[in-house]
């Protein structure tokens, strides 16, 4: 019957395609890439299995973070609250999974006097993307249908999308989000919206696998995106052959030529995420760009990492 009931939503949400570039940033700040990382986890695991995926944003004069949680059977996103975006007080459930394995690894963003999240749901294996609505950062609404499903046969996302991404340029919605194709290669694509309801995606992925050797020969993910230095920045989360994960970033003018940049290479520098750095949400704010991720000490392509959620900061050129 999950397999029937995903069947059904994909059948009803077919996205657009077109060609399509994001507007260049008139104001981007000028940052320095390099990392600067704090030591101690900001939200750590607890009782789950792992906490991941933090997506931040700034709300009615505070910051609202939608989490990952992992409790052993599914993954659901829980909220969390913070005056200065370090010290994070526990909010309860957003999403539950209910009876599919995720409700959860979304991208929110303030659009209009709601907030948006855009999140994976279906089946291990086989997910999608939809979307949930609040007015309050509390209280969600799921809309009924996805937002986005697989492409058409032999299409680079056949097989799965996830790890949604949200943001707001030229009045428009973009959502950065990783395909799967039936080979199982990962790759980042992009789509658009005026209002949130209506998604067109672009032609083709915006960047592919690294080369063999590269921290990202095995699979990339989890793109954040944001201004900087005149262009578009995206950090992303590569994986090598041994499942070990870091962040690199790539640079554009338009948001759909990319160029991947060599260095440098995020990596954990403690033992809780000496194995993996991953699911980066970024904000630009007084001059620096301020970022969330995820962390683990146990390299595994999916779940169980003791997983944990860490900050970082690129500062402002002098």
């Amino acid at each position: 019957m999950k397999y029937l009931a995903l069947s059904a939503l994909l059948l009803s949400s077919c996205a657009r395609y077109d060609d399509f570039s994001l507007p260049r940033p008139q104001a981007a700040p000028a940052l320095k890439l390099e990392w600067q990382l704090r030591a101690e986890p900001v939200i750590t695991r607890g009782d789950s299995i792992d906490v991941l995926n933090p997506s931040v944003v700034r709300w009615r004069n505070s910051y609202l973070n939608l989490y990952s949680v992992f409790d052993g059977k599914g993954w659901h996103t829980d909220i969390a609250a913070s005056e200065d975006g370090l010290n994070w007080r526990r909010q309860g459930r957003a999403l539950d999974s209910g009876q599919d394995y995720i409700a959860a690894n979304g991208g929110v963003i303030a659009f209009g006097q709601e907030l948006l999240y855009a999140y994976q749901m279906g089946q291990k294996g086989k997910t999608i993307i939809g979307l949930a609505r609040s007015t309050d950062g509390r209280n969600w609404t799921r809309q009924q249908t996805p937002i986005l499903s697989t492409g058409p046969r032999m299409s680079w996302d056949e097989i799965s999308l996830g790890d949604p991404y949200l943001i707001a340029a030229g009045g428009d919605l973009y959502l950065f989000y990783l395909g799967e194709d039936r080979a199982r290669r990962q790759r980042l694509g992009i789509a658009k919206s005026h209002d949130g309801v209506v998604w067109t995606k672009l032609r083709g992925p915006i960047l592919e696998l690294g080369a063999a050797g590269d921290f990202d020969e095995n699979g990339l993910g989890e793109p954040a995106v944001f201004e900087a230095n005149g262009g578009w920045v995206m950090l992303y989360t590569g994986r090598d052959r041994k499942e070990k994960r870091a962040m690199g970033y790539a640079i554009s003018t338009d948001g759909r030529n990319w160029v991947r940049q060599r260095a440098p290479v995020l990596r954990g520098d403690q033992p809780w995420n000496s194995a993996v750095v991953c699911d980066a949400t970024v904000l630009v704010e007084s001059g620096k760009a301020r970022i969330w991720f995820g962390g683990g000490n146990l390299p595994k392509p999916d779940e169980r990492l003791n997983g944990q959620i860490g900050y970082a900061e690129l500062v402002g050129q002098n």
